[in-house]
């Protein structure tokens, strides 16, 4: 006889379906487990047997087989130790094959037969839901299953429990959905002195959901107004936060099954391989800008990063996805981010002041900002000077508006876009392509006719001309204008710079 047991692969935000076949046959005593497993699911064996003996069971003197189908999908995690002791407990007698024959189960194993948390739990519910079927899990992550509706979920603690509970003989209890964490204001608006065209620009990269580069000496505040974007952003809403939210499932991120509606906001350091930024690793994992998707992701210290890791950023900002690709397969990530970078002037940061300003200017500005490449700063759409701000500055009292009065500004430029974009699949005017963009951001004439002179002056590149009008499109939002107008386009003119040549 053969026990089957259903199981889930993960290849990027992809649940497949896997059947564990467990056989015990006549022969030599050995214990295999077969279909492409990596380290991780070849040491189950190990587990598995542990736990089994904490429940007082001895493996059949015989030769047991575990087979992984289909054979020739890469298993990789310790999700599998629970369906593998599941179908082995079907083989020996000790489930019942029909008990188990209408769930998913996902889990690693204790070596004392607790089962404890495995990253991808809410991908596999989400999966258990598509084919109707109910999902085993660990205990601890019952709430993040209960996100997906219509699916029985058995939370176990330990195999004991779970084993009783198949039986009939103790029910264990159903989880509750997890919490919905409420959005953590990180700094206020209120809190930066000056700056007022930075705070304009910020504003307008909110609203339509733009990149934004900040270029100023250090201390003239550029990160304290990145940490404010997240309080001016509006909440995701519940379809988006299941989409941040399966990310951090995945990444192991997502704890006590806490979904949250706040925007991702991820902040790497500048020493950031590419894997970590783009994904990837032995084992691949999502990177810094899918952690960060339909939220913020912040790169301070911009041209520190190595040039070969931001250049691995410039298909992501245009697709809204990356495919991390190795020999044995191709993952796919989602990647919808707002690019927020800060950098200074040049290396010593003070380009400008005769005063602070090295020996080596203007040389040293050339060289420090040919450090990131033309055609990521032509994927940016908002470049703002951020002066320095001065002791009298820094004594003013608090600006009169803050965050709250920017986020109610923008959330109702954001309602705008999406009932102007509803049913198209796109969210905000930084994603206005094609007929879309023909459509909705389109400028009067005298607008156009700036525009045409300004491309021509300036060499626009054919992305940054679709870009200035995406701008333009959020700037003639936020002024409650239905047509794009002549000042709408000279405003997106001036956050524009020249990208130099890679």
């Amino acid at each position: 006889m053969v026990a089957l047991v259903s199981t889930v692969a993960y290849l990027g935000l992809e649940a497949r379906a896997v059947e564990v076949q467990c056989q015990i046959a006549p022969g030599l005593p050995a214990f295999r487990v077969v279909g492409l497993p990596d380290k991780a699911v070849g040491e189950s064996r190990e587990r598995v047997h542990s736990a089994l003996a904490a429940l007082g069971l001895a493996l059949p003197p015989k030769r047991i087989t575990v087979n992984l189908s289909p054979a020739d999908l890469p298993k990789e995690g310790s999700h599998y130790d629970l369906p593998i002791a599941l179908a082995l407990l079907a083989a020996m007698g000790v489930v019942d094959l029909e008990a188990i024959a209408d769930f998913v189960a996902v889990g690693e194993l204790a070596l004392d037969g607790r089962v404890i948390a495995s990253p991808g739990v809410l991908l596999a519910a989400l999966h258990a839901s598509g084919i109707e079927k109910g999902l085993i899990c660990p205990a601890g992550q019952g709430t993040e299953a209960r996100w997906a509706s219509g699916v029985e979920i058995v939370a176990a603690p330990d195999l004991i429990g779970l084993l009783n509970h198949l039986k009939g003989t103790l029910r264990l209890p159903v989880p509750e959905p997890g919490e919905v964490a409420p959005p953590q204001r990180r700094a206020d608006l209120k809190q930066v002195k000056g700056q007022e065209t930075a705070k304009r620009a910020l504003e307008i990269a909110a609203a339509g959901g733009h990149n934004l580069l900040m270029i100023g000496p250090p201390g003239a505040g550029k990160s304290l107004m990145a940490s404010c974007l997240p309080g001016i952003l509006p909440e995701l809403t519940p379809a988006e936060a299941l989409e941040t939210s399966l990310v951090a499932s995945v990444a192991g991120l997502l704890e006590e099954g806490r979904i949250s509606r706040a925007r991702p906001f991820r902040s790497p350091h500048h020493s950031a391989s590419m894997a970590a930024l783009t994904g990837g690793g032995l084992k691949v994992r999502p990177g810094e800008v899918s952690l960060a998707h339909l939220g913020v992701l912040f790169l301070d210290e911009l041209p520190e990063f190595q040039r070969a890791v931001l250049d691995s950023l410039r298909q992501p900002l245009e697709t809204g996805e990356v495919t991390v690709a190795r020999a044995n397969a191709h993952v796919t990530f989602p990647a919808r981010v707002q690019l927020i970078a800060a950098m200074n002037p040049c290396r010593c940061g003070h380009l400008g002041d005769p005063a602070l300003g090295c020996s080596r200017a203007p040389r040293c500005a050339g060289d420090y900002q040919s450090k990131v490449s033309g055609p990521l700063l032509d994927r940016i759409d908002l470049h703002v000077e951020v002066d320095p701000v001065s002791a009298a500055d820094l004594a003013l009292p608090p600006p009169a508006e803050g965050s709250d009065a920017v986020a109610a500004r923008v959330a109702a430029a954001r309602r705008v876009q999406t009932a102007r974009l509803d049913g198209s699949g796109r969210r905000t005017n930084a994603e206005l392509e094609g007929d879309l963009l023909e459509r909705f951001a389109t400028p009067d004439e005298p607008g156009r006719k700036l525009l045409a002179q300004a491309a021509e002056a300036m060499r626009l590149s054919a992305r940054g001309y679709t870009r200035m009008l995406r701008v333009a499109r959020t700037i003639a939002d936020l002024a409650g204008a239905e047509t794009i107008g002549r000042v709408h386009v000279a405003e997106a003119l001036s956050y524009r710079r020249i990208a130099p040549r890679s």
